[in-house]
């Protein structure tokens, strides 16, 4: 009688343990096409995720636009659809404006996690979506405007767009059209080097790297510097999967996230030099706006937005209570010095 009473403690602590330590899955898509430079660094993040998780925790990828569209995956990981989205903030920035926090900042996730900016982000992602904000990837690269034709300047040598067919989204459209003045034409990322291609477009804004990879620059033939904003580029995660995961997997993932802010902050910095040491040896140019025409339309493309999320955040449960110090704490007036 002892004995089978120690036999089924055993099997029940054998079944136990193999509940307990089971190998998790986290289900993600990405909002990109996997070609993309932006994809390839999410991808790796999984990859480190998967070495670092044998036997805990694996992050399955189920692919990207083609699986879900780039603008409905947010909602998708908000309802649980799929467990993680790499993504834009500012593919859902009507549900969640603070992210502009990040499209404005001139600070990378590095030092913004330092500080506790990101934990703010992560608190906000939390309460407005049920949302863990898991990091802020491939942070410290900015965008130009990129043009087909020689970009033209009044006699103040600001930027004029009259007559510019500019592709816009909604990262900069409160710059393009509240500033510059521009009628923008909204366009997905999949559909730019066709409308290139067709002359619907003949400008664009983009970050500093990735246009090679669009093949977008067998059709641009100007860069305008100054660069403005920042990539807001980040891995968010369904809060109920996030909540039921282990302890173990949950700080293998947030780990290897922290540590590859750091990583893909720098690899995409020296991927950036590389790009514009190619396009300009294809023939690209680079013109710049200087003086106070370049003061004023850095400052407008940050006040613009920081506008446009203190309106948007107005509307919403919680107000601005927040506002001043996400702008504390994603910029430094300092860095712009």
């Amino acid at each position: 009688m002892k004995k089978q009473v120690i036999g089924v403690l055993v099997a029940g602590s054998a079944l136990f343990g193999a509940t307990a330590y089971a190998e998790e899955t986290v289900t993600a898509v990405h909002a990109f096409p996997e070609t993309l430079i932006y994809t390839k660094s999410f991808l790796s993040y999984v990859d480190k995720v998967n070495e670092a998780g044998k036997g805990v925790v694996q992050i399955e990828v189920r692919g990207g636009p083609e699986a879900i569209g780039m603008f409905q995956q947010p909602d998708a990981v908000r309802d649980g659809i799929v467990d993680m989205v790499y993504t834009p903030g500012s593919f859902y920035g009507g549900s969640l404006p603070e992210k502009d926090a990040l499209v404005t900042s001139n600070l990378t996730a590095v030092e913004t996690r330092a500080n506790g900016g990101i934990e703010l982000i992560d608190q906000v992602h939390q309460e407005k979506m049920g949302l863990k904000y898991l990091g802020w990837f491939d942070s410290g690269v900015c965008y130009n405007l990129w043009t087909r034709n020689a970009p033209e300047f009044d006699d103040k040598g600001n930027l004029k767009v009259e007559g510019l067919k500019l592709r816009g989204n909604a990262v900069y459209n409160a710059f393009f059209s509240n500033y510059l003045g521009a009628q923008v034409i909204d366009l997905p990322t999949g559909e730019v080097y066709a409308a290139l291609q067709r002359g619907v477009v003949d400008a664009t804004g983009w970050t500093q790297i990735g246009l090679i990879d669009l093949k977008w620059n067998e059709f641009i033939n100007y860069r305008v510097e100054p660069c403005f904003f920042s990539t807001d580029l980040g891995v968010i995660v369904n809060l109920e999967k996030w909540d039921s995961l282990s302890p173990e997997a949950r700080k293998i993932l947030q780990d290897v996230a922290i540590q590859h802010e750091k990583d893909s902050a720098e690899a995409l910095r020296a991927k950036r030099d590389e790009e514009f040491a190619k396009l300009e040896e294809q023939g690209m140019e680079v013109v710049s706006l200087e003086g106070e025409a370049k003061a004023q339309y850095l400052l407008a493309a940050r006040e613009t937005t920081w506008e446009r999320m203190k309106e948007l955040m107005a509307e919403q449960p919680g107000g601005t209570a927040n506002y001043d110090k996400l702008i504390e704490l994603f910029y430094d007036p300092a860095a712009d010095k």
